[in-house]
C-alpha cells in the first residue's frame, strides 16, 4: 500500500484496513492473548484480500492453509522460522505425495500471510514485538520454495481422446441411457442429461465449470451460420478469472452440424421432464439448482473405466480433444485460440495432442511436394 493510500485511510480513524488496530483494542489485556492476536491476524489478511477482489474461495483457501501450517508446527506466526515450511512442504510431498502444483499453492499462502503480517503499515510486528517480545518474520523465500519454471505442469498422463475413444465413450454413454430406461429405472434422466452435457462439453471445448454454469439462455442462434439453427451459439459467462477479476466472458460458436440435434432434444423433449420451472440451469440437478461437479467426475470416471481406458482421460480431456481435433482438421489455429479463450497461442499449442495419424499424414504430403518439386525441376532440365 502506498503512503498515499494510507494517508487517505488515516482521515477515516487512522488505521490501514487489516491492521493490528482495527482488531485489538489498545489498553485491552487479552484472555488468550495469542490466539486472539493470530486470530485478529488471520481476519486482517481476509480482509487485505478480499479489497484485492480476490474470490472467497481463494481468501477461505488460503485461511485454511495458514491454519493447518500453524498446527503442524504447533508455534504462532510471530515464532516461525523457514526450516519450518521446509519441513512441512517435505513431508506433504513425502506423506502425501501432493502434486507441485499443490505444493507451490500451500507455499504461496504462507508467504503472502508472511508478506501481510511483516508489513510496518499493519502495524502486527510492533505488536507482537509489545506483547510478545518478538515479530514476524518471512519465512518463504526463493531459495526454499519451487520456482513456476514451465507453461505446464499437468501430469504427463493427461491427454486428449482419439476420435475413435471419443466415439466409443459417447456412445457408452448413450447405451447406459437405453439400458437404465430398459429396466424401468429412474435413473435414465441423469444419465441422458450427463451424457448431453459430455458432449456439449466437447462441441464448444468447454471447461468443467463453465459447461456446469450453463443456463439454457445461454445458447442462441449465429446469424452467420443460420444452418445452426438456435444453436449456433454458446454464451460462455463462468470462464476462467485472471486473480482479482471477474470470471471471463465469451462466446463460441458451433462447428459440428451434429451439435444442433444432440442439444434440440436435450432442450425440447428431456430436460422439461426435471420440473425445471423456475431453473434457469442448462443441466438441473434432481435435488438443485444445477449438477455437481463430483456427479460430473463419478459419472465421467465411471463409463472411462468400464471401457478399459487410459486414465490419464478426464472430464478436461474433453477441452483437450475439441483444440486437437480441430486443429487436425485444419482449421486456422487462431480461430481455435478464440473459441477456447487463450489469451496466447502457447497456452492453446499446450493443449494440442496432435495424433501421430495426423503427423504422419502431414510429413507425407510435406514428402510428396517435395518429390514432385524435384521430378518437376528434373523435366525442366531435360527439356
Amino acid at each position: 500500500m502506498r503512503s498515499t493510500e494510507v494517508a487517505g485511510l488515516a482521515g477515516f480513524g487512522g488505521s490501514v484496513p487489516g491492521g493490528a488496530r482495527l482488531h485489538l483494542v489498545d489498553g485491552v489485556s487479552l484472555l488468550r492473548p495469542e490466539e486472539q492476536v493470530f486470530e485478529a491476524m488471520l481476519a486482517g489478511f481476509a480482509n487485505q484480500q478480499l479489497a484485492r477482489n480476490l474470490a472467497r474461495t481463494t481468501v477461505e483457501g488460503r485461511e485454511n492453509t495458514v491454519r493447518a501450517f500453524t498446527a503442524y508446527v504447533n508455534t504462532f506466526p510471530w515464532q516461525w522460522a523457514p526450516a519450518m515450511i521446509d519441513e512441512w512442504l517435505g513431508d506433504l510431498r513425502s506423506l502425501r505425495d501432493l502434486k507441485r502444483s499443490t505444493i507451490r499453492s500451500y507455499s504461496e499462502a504462507i508467504r503472502s500471510f508472511c508478506h501481510f503480517i511483516t508489513d510496518p503499515l499493519y502495524e502486527w510486528p510492533a505488536t507482537c514485538e509489545t506483547r510478545f517480545g518478538t515479530h514476524p518474520i518471512q519465512i518463504v523465500h526463493e531459495w526454499n520454495t519451487a520456482v513456476h519454471a514451465q507453461d505446464t505442469e499437468s501430469d504427463p498422463k493427461k491427454r486428449a481422446f482419439t476420435k475413435a475413444e471419443l466415439h466409443a465413450f459417447f456412445e457408452h454413454a448413450d447405451s447406459q441411457v437405453a439400458r437404465i430406461h430398459a429396466f424401468g429405472r429412474k435413473g435414465w434422466l441423469p444419465a441422458f442429461r450427463d451424457a448431453t452435457l459430455f458432449k456439449t462439453a466437447y462441441a464448444f471445448g468447454l471447461r468443467r465449470n463453465e459447461i456446469r454454469m450453463l443456463d439454457a439462455a445461454d445458447f442462441g442462434a449465429n446469424p452467420h451460420a443460420r444452418e445452426f439453427g438456435q444453436f449456433g451459439r454458446c454464451q460462455v459467462r463462468y470462464g476462467k478469472a485472471k486473480k482479482g477479476s471477474p470470471p471471463k466472458r465469451r462466446g463460441v460458436l458451433t462447428v459440428w452440424d451434429w451439435t444442433p440435434e444432440v442439444l434440440e432434444e436435450w432442450f425440447t423433449e428431456i430436460r422439461p421432464l426435471f420440473g425445471v420451472d423456475g431453473n434457469p440451469a442448462a443441466w438441473p440437478s434432481e435435488r438443485g439448482l444445477r449438477i455437481g461437479c463430483q456427479r460430473l467426475n463419478s459419472r465421467f470416471a465411471a463409463y472411462r473405466d468400464a471401457l478399459g481406458l487410459d486414465t490419464g482421460l478426464d472430464l478436461h480431456s474433453l477441452r483437450r480433444s475439441y483444440v486437437t481435433h480441430l486443429i487436425e482438421d485444419g482449421w486456422d489455429p487462431r480461430f481455435v485460440q478464440e473459441q477456447v479463450g487463450h489469451e496466447h497461442a502457447s497456452t492453446t499449442s499446450i493443449y494440442t495432442c496432435v495424433s501421430s495419424d495426423f503427423r504422419t499424414r502431414t510429413l507425407r504430403r510435406q514428402l510428396d511436394a517435395t518429390i514432385a518439386a524435384a521430378l518437376d525441376s528434373r523435366k525442366g532440365m531435360n527439356a
